[in-house]
Parts: structure tokens; sequence; C-alpha cells
């Protein structure tokens, strides 16, 4: 099998699929509570004029596991790094993203990529 050649677009895209893998989880429940109260019966006709619930599609396995290695390379850059990258992977827009760093739209822009790069970098030496 061919080594991969990680570049910075291919960094960028497995941590939008991160971003993507994390939202498709359950969410996290408090241990130790629950309810008493016996379920709700309800009518057919009360099903049908309810709000229809957003459907949940559950990740993969693969994509649970490109997750973790995605969680393992976070710990190579810095935090305010850290931070720029999640931000761009929830497609945070830029003035947003420049105005919590307190720098001009390009500069973020450099910041990302070079964070990218340092990620890539790492990737391509192992």
């Amino acid at each position: 099998m061919a080594e991969r050649n990680w570049t910075a677009d291919d960094v960028a895209e497995h941590f939008e699929e991160a971003f993507r893998t994390l939202r498709k989880l359950p969410p996290v429940k408090a241990q130790g509570y629950f309810n008493t109260w016996p379920d709700i019966v309800r009518t057919s006709r009360e099903i049908a004029a309810m709000e229809p619930q957003p459907m949940r599609v559950c990740p993969s396995a693969a994509a649970i596991t490109r997750l973790e290695q995605t969680f393992d390379w976070v710990l190579w850059i810095e935090t305010a790094e850290r931070k720029l990258i999640w931000s761009r992977a929830a497609r945070v827009p830029w003035k947003q993203i420049s105005c919590e760093l307190g720098c001009d739209r390009t500069t973020a822009w450099r910041r990302w990529q070079l964070a990218l790069t340092k990620i890539a970098a790492r990737l391509n030496a192992a």
C-alpha cells in the first residue's frame, strides 16, 4: 500500500468530517438520573399532529476512528490554533474568527493554513 502524502487541504477536510461526526453522536447525559413516570401512550391522530422529529443518523465505526485520530492530531499544535481549526471546521465565518483573534481576515487565514501545514508535515514525517 502506498504512503499517503498529506496536504493542508486534506487535513482541513479531515477536520470537517470530524466535526460532522461529532454532531452525529448522541448527547452526553448525566449519570444517576432517571425517570419513573410511565411512557405516554399516544393515539395515531396525536402522532400525526406532532411536529416531525429530525432524523439522526449515527456515524459509522470508521468515521469514529477517524475522529479519534483527529483528536490525537490537535495535541501537536497550540491551543489558539486548535480553536481556529475547529472554528473553520464548524464553518464559522472568517469575520467572526478574525474578531475573536483580534486580527484581520488574511492574517487569520494564514494562521489557519500554518496550523494545517504543521499537522500535514507531522503526518508526512511519520
